[in-house]
Order: C-alpha cells, then structure tokens, then sequence
C-alpha cells in the first residue's frame, strides 16, 4: 500500500488512527500493539500476500535467535550463534537480490550456461533484514534482553518505517512501544504530523513524480537528446531522488507523529552539504548509523592508522553500493562516492595538521572569501554525476549519457522533454495569464519547477524544520488543506517510491 493512494489516506489510516486511540485511552497497550501489527501486516500484505509470508519467515527466524543470544552459554557460543544468525539473513538477502546478478556474472565470466531464477524482490527486505542484525547484534552486546514476541514483532513490521525507512534502532523504538497507554492525543503533535504528511506528500506528488516523467522520457530516448537536455536530465534526476526520498521520509515521520511515535530523522538537506563527509551526515542517516556502527567500528574505525581507516571507508561504500543495488552500476556510484569521500577525510586531516602548526607558531590564517556555495556547486554536480550510474539500467548507459552532456549537440531543448512536464493545473495559469500563446511557452513550466526544486533543495528549510516552528494559525491551516487537496487530486497519475526497489 503506497502512503500516496486513495486506500490509505481515506481508508487505512483514519481505521488506524481511531483503532489506536481508542485503545490506548482504554488503556489496553497490549491490544494496541496487536492492532498496529495487524495494520502493518495489512499495509504490507496489500502489495503481495506471498511478500507478507517471507517477512513472517524471517520475523520467526530471528526472534529464535534473539531468545538464544538472551541466554548466552559461554562467549564463543554467543559468537558462533551471531555469525549463524547474521549469515542466514545475508543468505536469504543474497538469494531474493543478488543470486541472478552473482550467476549472470559467472556465466559471463566463465562461459557457463546456469539457469537465471529471475527473482520478484520482496519489497523492503534490506530494510526489515538489517534492522533485525543490528537487533541481534545489539542482543549479543547485551543492550537488549528477553524483549517479548509482541513488541519484537511491531519493531520490525511498523508501517510507516517498514517499506523504505528509516532503518530504526531497538533503543529508539522498543521504549516507545511499551509506554503507549501513557500517552494521549496530542493535537500539536497531530498538527505537525499532518504538515509533515502533507508535505512530504507535495514532495512526491507534485515535484517528485513530474520531474520523474522528465527523467523516464529522457533515459527512454537518449538518442533524441542534445547536450543540454543531457544536463537538464542529470539535474531532474536528482531532484527526483531527492524529493522522493525526502517526501517519503517526511510522510513516514509525520505519520509517526500523528500516532504519537516519533520516528527518527532519515534525511536533513542533504543537498546543502559543503562536502561528500556533510552529505552523508545529512543522506540516508539511519543506513550511515548502521554501517557506522555495526560495520566501520567492529572493523576497527579510524584507531588502527590512516591506510585501515580508508579501506574500511572504501569498503562501506562499496557495502552501500550492493546494499542499493544488485549491479555493477550500483557499485560505480558507491565507488564514486566513496573515492571522494576518502579524498576529503585526507584533505580534512591535512588541514587540521596545518592549523595545529600556524597556531603553535602564533598564526593564524583564513581564506579572504567563503567557499561555502562554491563548494556546495560543485558538490552537487559530482553527486548528480554519481546518480546517472545509479540511474542508468547499465555502466554503457550511465556512460553513454554522460558524453551527450559533455560532446553532444548544441541543439534546440527537446520539446518533448519540455511536455512532460505540462501539469494541467499549472498550465491553466499560463492560460489565464494568456502567456500559453508564446513561441517558448512550453519551456515555461519545465524551468518554473526547475527552479522551484532547486530553491526547495539549496535554499529552503526543510520540511521538518518548518513543521517544528509552526504555530495554530489559520493561515498555515489554509495552505496546508489547500496543497492537500492539490495531491489528493493528483493521485491518478502517482508512481511507487524509488527507494522501494532497494
């Protein structure tokens, strides 16, 4: 069930909403639980039922292994019992998304002719899977014990988390789940939740899956392009991501707060970052915490010399690549981003040992200008070439796009391209304003959300941090139910979130 579909706005979430409420002011937290388990399941099972049963599988797979881990026999039993448990789930996540990459490669590689399976991939199993580790993990440390079946069950199944994110922590959640009764309807909170809803619906709706149109055109006809529209098309591909990935993260957290659960912050302006280190403070936070923590420092982190620190480095991104992807293009833009990301943490260190020597020889020195928005530029052009791969069905592709934007034509912007980006509802502006009669009007709307989507991505506050300072004014009201009823009717044409393919 998509969170931008007429089921769940009119149907799902009003029964989930009064169902919870009700017994939570009856004070009944174990029913509580069971209903929202009840309604995840429901929410997950919509899209295939036989997507739900692989869930159950590795839901009932991993609580046995966390009640074994709760009762540890001796040191290297727990270990043995973690590494079983972590290679079963990475068994059964590389047999749904990476089997038929891994065959197609040693077919390739060696001539083989084996069978292709051509596996469907349950939707969100990366998510649910490394959740569940970083659980057990956390079981085998000893920062969670004996948690019972029900709230173990919510945990991993909730369902504004449970598709695309975030990648939640037991320590985060698990309090939050057993403390239901105590909480009441809080209409600030609702009144957050439901800005936070809405905009992350706008987000999707409105600018995600038009610039999407532009994008799907583009990649489809790749020979009709000039080398400008090869540029546009970059730059459209990363605000699609971004304000998809945004907007589900917003409409997850809002949904959240309008239950009175507060779900951690995946996604803060990634797109103002000053460099590759800042972005992926602010991209995907959960997953960066996840690798962090469960991956760079068991490895040994940055204490064991600079050369290990950046192989670890190299490594998490290269993890990351595959996590997104069963492909080699995947693991080119985990590559790019992780070449990048070493290079600064080397520059960084060059430059605190350079100001440790100016300031034990007295001096100080500064640059005479900022480099901030400099910096942001050309960060976001090597980002935006770094998501062509992660685009691109195939490296040919990627690469194929990238020499049209660097030696292709000097020709007229396609007009095609221009078209896709024709909403009805905007268009009917240029009309009243009689500016639809122009030579270019058709270009009038492509670089009107174009602009748009840069200044939202580069410019504006986020969506969380508006949600937070907004006061009960009618106005706010106004505008809120009026961008709602905009989306509302633009259901018909909406398209799944790009992250559930991952």
């Amino acid at each position: 069930m998509l969170f931008n579909s007429y089921i769940f706005v009119f149907i799902f979430f009003p029964v989930c909403l009064i169902g919870y409420y009700s017994l939570v002011h009856w004070q009944k937290q174990s029913l509580a639980q069971l209903f929202l388990i009840a309604m995840s399941f429901w929410f997950y099972g919509y899209f295939q039922v036989n997507y739900l049963l692989i869930m159950l599988f590795s839901i009932a797979l991993n609580y046995t292994f966390h009640r074994l881990l709760s009762h540890p026999v001796s040191r290297m039993y727990s270990q043995c019992l973690l590494a079983l448990a972590v290679a079963a789930n990475l068994g059964i996540l590389f047999y749904f998304k990476y089997y038929d990459f891994f065959i197609a490669n040693i077919n390739a590689a060696f001539g083989s002719s084996f069978v292709l399976r051509h596996i469907i991939l349950p939707l969100g199993i990366s998510f649910f899977t490394f959740q569940q580790i970083g659980f057990l993990v956390d079981t085998y440390r000893g920062e969670v014990r004996n948690c019972s079946l029900r709230p173990y069950v919510l945990f991993v199944v909730f369902f504004p988390q449970l598709i695309a994110g975030p990648i939640v922590n037991q320590s985060e959640m698990l309090p939050q789940f057993e403390r239901m009764t105590e909480k009441r309807f809080d209409w600030e909170k609702f009144a957050r939740g439901f800005f936070l809803f809405v905009m992350g619906m706008f987000k999707k709706v409105i600018l995600a899956d038009t610039f999407g149109a532009g994008v799907d055109f583009g990649y489809a006809n790749l020979d009709m392009l000039g080398r400008m529209d090869a540029i546009l098309l970059i730059v459209f591909y990363s605000l699609q991501l971004y304000f998809d990935f945004s907007g589900y993260c917003d409409m997850a957290r809002g949904i959240g707060s309008m239950l009175g659960i507060e779900i951690p912050e995946n996604f803060r302006s990634p797109y103002r970052a000053v460099n590759i280190v800042d972005f992926w403070k602010r991209w995907h936070i959960t997953l960066n915490r996840f690798f962090t923590r469960y991956l760079y420092i068991p490895l040994g982190g940055n204490r064991k010399g600079m050369a290990r620190m950046y192989g670890n480095l190299l490594l998490i991104f290269l993890l990351s690549g595959l996590w997104h992807g069963a492909g080699w293009n995947y693991i080119v833009w985990g590559m790019l981003h992780g070449i990048l990301y070493v290079m600064t943490r080397w520059w960084q260190e060059q430059q605190r040992r350079l100001e440790r020597r100016r300031l034990d020889a007295g001096r100080e020195w500064h640059l005479p200008f900022k480099m901030t928005w400099v910096s942001r530029i050309l960060l976001f052009a090597y980002i935006g070439i770094a998501w062509v791969y992660f685009r691109a069905e195939s490296i040919a592709q990627a690469n194929g796009l990238l020499m049209i934007a660097l030696h292709g034509k000097m020709q007229k912007l396609s007009m095609e391209l221009a078209e896709c980006f024709r909403l009805d509802e905007l268009w009917y502006v240029l009309k009243v304003l009689h500016l639809d009669a122009m030579a270019y009007s058709r270009y009038i709307l492509m670089f009107f959300m174009l602009a748009v989507g840069i200044c939202l991505a580069m410019f504006s506050k986020n969506a969380a941090e508006i949600a937070n300072r907004i006061k009960g004014k009618t106005v706010t009201a106004v505008l809120t139910g009026i961008v709602f009823v905009w989306c509302i009717l633009s259901f018909s044409g909406v398209s799944t979130f790009l992250y559930f393919n991952f």
